[in-house]
């Protein structure tokens, strides 16, 4: 995609063209959300004030992954245990065979996707341990911050 803006210094209809597309690879999103030179926060905030805010992100992290974990679990579970129930009564007759053979061939197609996608979990990974590097103090204050919201 290319768009096309006026050149206001000039008279005459010539326009500038922006590809998208070749900017979009050239600025992550965190540049679009804190700016080009935001830098780590290290350099804009206190220690006190990196751990209270990793520490206070982190724990709302942790409390709603806990919620969500057990109405997840409780789903799958509750799921699990009404087809057994209709199974054992002979409402449902389930043929495993079939269950078997179609897990397999779902597990092979994970194993295809997931060899395409190694270079950009990598990259994703590499920046991830990158960030955490440099906002270190942010990083532990939200580690500390989640096991708590997960304990409560």
């Amino acid at each position: 995609i290319a768009l096309s803006f006026p050149d206001h210094d000039s008279d005459d209809d010539s326009y500038e063209v922006l590809d998208l597309t070749e900017y979009a690879r050239r600025h992550h999103w965190w540049n679009r959300v804190f700016g080009r030179n935001s830098g780590p926060i290290v350099e804009k905030y206190s220690v006190a004030t990196q751990i209270v805010m990793g520490g206070v992100t982190g724990w709302c992290a942790g409390f709603l992954f806990q919620k969500v974990g057990k109405l997840a679990a409780t789903a799958v579970g509750g799921g699990f245990l009404l087809l057994q129930i209709a199974s054992h009564s002979g409402y449902v007759q389930v043929d495993w065979k079939r269950v078997e053979k179609d897990v397999n061939k779902a597990k092979k197609q994970l194993k295809k996707r997931a060899n395409k996608a190694a270079p950009e979990i990598n990259t994703l990974i590499e920046e991830s341990t990158e960030f955490i590097k440099q906002n270190i103090v942010v990083s532990s204050g939200f580690v500390g911050g989640f096991l708590l919201g997960l304990a409560s």
